[in-house]
Order: C-alpha cells, then sequence, then structure tokens
C-alpha cells in the first residue's frame, strides 16, 4: 500500500503495462484485481480515506443484493466463497401491510436467493485482496482535479495535505463513481451525451438492533419491504442479528421528508403507517434527524471511452437507481465483461474498450429502465393481491415451460443474459400475461382446459 506523495519526475516513468484505476471502491478495486491477475502493474487512487483504518468515513452503508452476475465477477478472480461466508442469503420477499400483516413472494425457484451483503465490509474484502497483490498500489486520500486527456495527465491533490501533484498514465479506468471526475473531463469533449436525472424520492437509513442474544427480530433470510403506495421501506438482515433499514420518501408533500420536522411527527408518521416495525427501532426520531438524506439518480452517458487512453465503468458510466438490486451486479459484470474482452483482443486497447462500450451500453440503458420500473413494482404492486396471483400464474407457466419461460427477476437476477435481452423478454411476456390474466380469477383457473389451451397458443406463437 502507498499512502506517500509521488513527485512529477516519477509521474513521467510510466511503464507501458502500467495501468491507472481511479476510484477504490468496489468496482475499481475489483478491477484493480482483475488487471493484476493479467500481469499488469495497478495504480488504484482513492479521493477517501482508507475504510479499514479507525476514524475513516465508511460513506454509504446501505446493505446491497448480490446476485449471480456479481457472484460470476468475484469468483473470475477467486474470491467468491470468502464472500459467501459474510453474505446471507435472501429466499423470499416478505411484505408487511399497515396492519402488520404479512404475505410472501419467493424470488425465484426452490433455494434461488439474492444476498445480503455490507457494502463497507465487502470494499474491504476487496483492499484487503488488493493490498496484499504485489503488482497493486493503492493510494488514499487522493482526489482528482483535473483530467488532461490528450496528454495523458492527471492532477490529485491529497486531502490530508492539500498538496498536488501531478501525474502521467498511459490507459485510465475510471471507476470514481456517479459524480465521476474523468467523465467530468470527457463530457468537454465534442458531441459528447450525458444526462443525469434524480427521482423525487430521498432514502434515510434506520437501524434495527438485534434481539436478546444476538437474535433477528424479524425472518433472517428475506427483504423485507412495507410498501405504501407513494413510498416504502425496506429491511435486509446483516451477521450481527441487526438489519438495516432504509425508507424511500418523497423531499416535498404531504407525507415527505420536508413535512416531518418534529420528533413527534416522526413518531406519529410511524406508528400510523409502519406500526410493526415501531418498536423494533428505538432510536427512530433520533436516527431520522441524524443520518444523512440521500438522493436517487440515473445517470447515462456516451462515449464511455476516449481513444485508447480512457474508459469508463461502473457508477461512473450508468449510475442506476438501487431498486432491482442491481448497480454493484452490474459494475462487477462490467469488469468479467471487459476481461473477456482484453482476453479475446489480446490487449489491444483501442478494440477492447470499443467493444466493451457497444456492447454494454444497451444493458446499462436496460437495467436503469428496469430499476426504475421495480421502484414502482416495490412500491405500489407488491401489495396488489391481483399482482401476487399473476406472479404466481407465471411461476406456474415457468415450471410448464421451463425452456420458453422465465420470469424477468429470475432473467435479471438469476442469469448472465444480458439486460436488453432481458428486458425486450419481459415486455413479450408482460403483453402476455395482460392477454391470460383476463380469464383468471384464481390459482384454480390456470389448470381449466380454456385456460391451458390459451397459455399453449401463446407458447407456439
Amino acid at each position: 500500500m502507498s499512502d506517500t506523495p509521488f513527485s512529477s519526475a516519477a509521474a513521467d516513468a510510466v511503464s507501458s503495462d502500467s495501468l491507472t484505476v481511479m476510484g477504490g471502491g468496489l468496482v475499481g478495486s475489483l478491477l484493480a484485481l482483475y488487471l493484476a491477475r493479467r500481469g499488469y502493474s495497478v495504480d488504484v487512487f482513492e479521493r477517501r480515506a482508507d475504510l479499514r483504518r479507525a476514524g475513516a468515513e465508511e460513506g454509504r452503508s446501505i446493505n446491497l443484493a448480490l446476485s449471480d452476475r456479481g457472484w460470476k465477477a468475484l469468483e473470475g478472480v477467486g474470491i467468491g466463497e470468502e464472500v459467501r461466508q459474510v453474505a446471507i442469503p435472501m429466499y423470499r420477499r416478505v411484505m408487511h401491510d399497515q396492519q402488520g400483516q404479512l404475505t410472501f413472494q419467493p424470488y425465484g425457484k426452490e433455494n434461488q436467493a439474492i444476498y445480503s451483503v455490507s457494502r463497507a465490509g465487502l470494499n474491504q474484502k476487496l483492499l484487503d485482496l488488493a493490498e496484499a497483490n504485489p503488482q497493486i498500489r493503492l493510494h488514499f486520500n487522493q482526489q482528482c482535479t483535473h483530467v488532461d486527456l490528450r496528454e495523458r495527465r492527471l492532477k490529485l491533490r491529497d486531502v490530508t495535505t492539500n498538496t498536488e501533484q501531478t501525474r502521467t498514465f498511459q490507459r485510465l479506468f475510471a471507476a470514481d463513481g456517479a459524480f465521476s471526475a474523468v467523465r467530468a473531463a470527457m463530457q468537454k469533449t465534442d458531441r459528447y451525451e450525458y444526462s443525469q436525472s434524480f427521482l423525487e424520492y430521498g432514502y434515510k437509513e434506520l437501524n434495527i438492533e438485534p434481539g436478546p442474544d444476538g437474535q433477528w427480530q424479524m425472518e433472517k433470510n428475506a427483504l423485507h419491504i412495507w410498501p405504501r403506495g407513494q413510498y416504502m421501506m425496506i429491511a435486509l438482515p446483516n451477521l450481527d442479528g441487526s438489519f438495516n433499514c432504509t425508507l424511500f420518501f418523497p423531499y416535498e408533500g404531504e407525507n415527505s421528508f420536508a413535512a416531518l420536522q418534529t420528533d413527534e411527527q416522526v413518531l406519529a408518521f410511524f406508528q400510523k403507517v409502519f406500526p410493526d416495525v415501531v418498536p423494533l427501532l428505538p432510536d427512530l426520531a433520533t436516527e431520522f434527524f441524524q443520518n444523512p438524506t440521500g438522493s436517487l439518480v440515473t445517470i447515462r452517458c456516451y462515449p464511455w471511452a476516449f481513444a485508447d487512453e480512457v474508459v469508463l465503468l461502473g457508477d461512473a458510466s450508468h449510475a442506476i437507481v438501487p431498486f432491482y438490486g442491481q448497480g454493484m451486479n452490474a459494475g462487477f459484470e462490467d469488469c468479467s465483461v471487459l476481461d473477456s474482452l482484453i482476453e479475446e483482443y489480446h490487449n489491444d486497447w483501442h478494440a477492447v474498450f470499443a467493444a466493451f462500450q457497444q456492447r454494454r451500453k444497451p444493458d446499462a440503458d436496460a437495467i436503469a429502465d428496469l430499476a426504475i420500473y421495480n421502484f414502482e413494482e416495490m412500491r405500489d404492486r407488491v401489495a396488489d393481491p391481483r399482482f401476487l396471483l399473476q406472479k404466481k400464474i407465471e411461476s406456474k407457466i415457468s415450471a410448464q415451460y421451463p425452456d420458453q419461460w422465465m420470469p424477468l427477476y429470475s432473467q435479471v437476477t438469476f442469469s448472465h443474459m444480458p439486460y436488453a435481452q432481458a428486458l425486450a423478454n419481459g415486455k413479450r411476456q408482460e403483453s402476455i400475461m395482460g392477454r391470460l390474466m383476463q380469464h383468471i380469477q384464481t390459482e384454480a383457473d390456470y389448470d381449466l382446459p380454456e385456460v391451458q389451451q390459451l397459455v399453449q397458443q401463446e407458447m407456439n406463437q
């Protein structure tokens, strides 16, 4: 590990097999491991302090849902099994209504699960592995203040000493997040396309403490949802028996962050809307006002590459809202896809970067759309009996026609199918379900001869 400054003279002596990664978060640290496996020397620059050190600010602590795409990327550098030891499988959604009644929806087939992992814990594990690799050098507290694309130079400010250094690079991999400094430089190039769109919702984290002897106070192996139409709360389990709760709530309006200004207002609102969880949140009012309100942004841009010099990946190229649980998984998949292209094109970086952005851009746009769609589904539809019935009918079709029908959620979460293909399939399936559900009022109706005939006709088209 290196926290020491580097000189401008040293900056000019960059070997041809040296690569630079901007950002030491989840995607940047995993990418460094992939590049080092291919024999490259890698320098990783991170704006924040080393989060493994006492007193370092961890940033966002929201739990993440790790699924098949992320597992594949982790297994690609041989660390899947290590991460499984600190991940909690969640086999189903548990929906909590306003009276505290529960309904259930499995995520996939039997034993299929998404996994709750700590963002900080996973990042620490990846940094430990990077630090142990002699080909990787980690530089913390290094804020990128300027990128000269033509001259291949970076200006970096040490946030602890306020001193600046210049660094040249041969290849720059930008994994520096939704508000990427590297992308900001690319946005100044000709005909660069960029858009950002914020939801009118923010999020606030709350914490359910463990019960006696570290027991989980709700079902451990599930993602809990409190859908309330125009807003919702979710909770993911932690290894210590606690749950990370996240309230997704409008900024303005009758029920909003702006409307809740006192402890009494917060407690009254939660007792009315989320009554079953209030006893599990003894510090509710304190946490509500102390914990920051985070924003939810979708970012789209193109191109992701500048010649054979710079490429964007992860949130720097495609930040999405978290409602499909695919932000980290998509970023990790970027790493494995990029690695496969390095193999395919034999380190021809121009070809690698061109193929990478052409392949991943349609998928990034698709998962961005899917994430917003899933927000509406989780917020509004998972409490609707007709929606739950439709999901049961979809499961029956999938069991009857396994080679022809995989539910959209499973395509996204439990397969490696391109996101764009999954989205197209999902639209077709939704159209089919719209026609079938006109003839179905109960789960038993699926077995009626006339319904079976309709299903067979749809499958044969």
